[in-house]
C-alpha cells in the first residue's frame, strides 16, 4: 500500500465533502459547473508554480509513496491535490454560508486582512532570497490587497480557512513526514523557506493554502454570480 499513500491522502480529504455534496437540502453538486470552471484555472496556475519550484529544487517528492504516474515533472497525486483540497474548501465555504447565518468573524475580517497584508508583505520583502517564503507571502499579500480594493467581505473565507486548518495540519503533516510515515512524502529545501515548522510543516504551507483557498472561492463566486445574472 505504500506507493498509494499520497493518493489515499487525496481521496481521504475529498471523500466526505464529495458524499455530502448530494445532501438534498443544500446540494453542492449543483454548484459543480462554477466550481470546476474556477478550479481548472486556479489549478493550472498552481501547477505551473509547483512545476517550476520542483524543477529548481525548492521542494520535491519521495517516490516510495507515489504510484509512479507523472504529468511533466509532477506526480499525478500532486495534480489531484489541486483538485481535491480546493473541492473540500469550497464545499466548506458553501456549507458554512447555509449553516452559519451570523458569522463570528464579520467584524474582525477587515482588520485580519490588514494584518495579513502587512505581516506577509513585510516578511516577504525581508526574505527575497528565500523563494518559497517571498513568493508565497508577497503573492498572498497582493491578492488580499486586490480583495480589499474590490471590497469583498472575507468573513466566510477566513471562517472556512480556520475551520479546515486542523484537517490541513493532519493531511500536510502526513505529507511532510508526521503520523503515518517515517520519511516525508513531500520534502522541502530549507534554504528556500524560513525554517519555521509546525510539527514538520513549513509555516509557508499555511499561507500557500490560504492563497489557494481564497483564489478558488473567489473565482467560484465569480462564475456562480455570472451564471445567476444570465438566468
Amino acid at each position: 500500500m505504500q506507493p498509494y499513500t499520497y493518493l489515499l491522502i487525496d481521496f481521504a480529504c475529498i471523500s466526505i465533502p464529495f458524499l455530502a455534496s448530494f445532501y438534498k437540502k443544500h446540494a453542492f453538486y449543483k454548484e459543480w459547473l462554477p466550481f470546476f470552471k474556477a478550479n481548472i484555472i486556479i489549478a493550472l496556475l498552481f501547477i505551473v508554480w509547483d512545476s517550476i519550484f520542483t524543477n529548481i529544487g525548492v521542494w520535491g517528492f519521495n517516490t516510495d509513496y507515489l504510484t509512479g504516474f507523472h504529468i511533466g515533472n509532477l506526480p499525478i497525486e500532486e495534480i489531484l491535490f489541486f483538485i481535491c483540497i480546493p473541492y473540500c474548501c469550497v464545499f466548506t465555504f458553501f456549507a458554512l454560508k447555509h449553516i452559519i447565518k451570523k458569522n463570528p468573524l464579520e467584524k474582525t475580517a477587515s482588520a485580519l486582512s490588514y494584518l495579513c497584508i502587512l505581516v506577509f508583505g513585510i516578511v516577504g520583502l525581508l526574505h527575497t532570497e528565500k523563494l518559497y517564503t517571498s513568493i508565497t507571502l508577497l503573492s498572498t499579500s497582493i491578492f488580499l490587497i486586490y480583495l480589499k480594493v474590490k471590497k469583498v467581505n472575507l468573513s466566510y473565507h477566513y471562517l472556512t480557512f480556520f475551520l479546515i486548518l486542523p484537517f490541513f495540519c493532519i493531511s500536510n503533516g502526513i505529507l511532510t513526514g508526521s503520523f503515518l510515515v517515517k520519511k516525508p512524502i513531500v520534502w522541502y529545501n530549507n534554504a528556500e523557506n524560513l525554517g519555521v515548522r509546525i510539527s514538520n510543516i513549513p509555516i509557508e504551507d499555511s499561507i500557500y493554502g490560504m492563497l489557494l483557498i481564497f483564489m478558488n472561492i473567489e473565482l467560484y463566486r465569480y462564475f456562480k454570480n455570472k451564471k445567476t445574472i444570465y438566468k
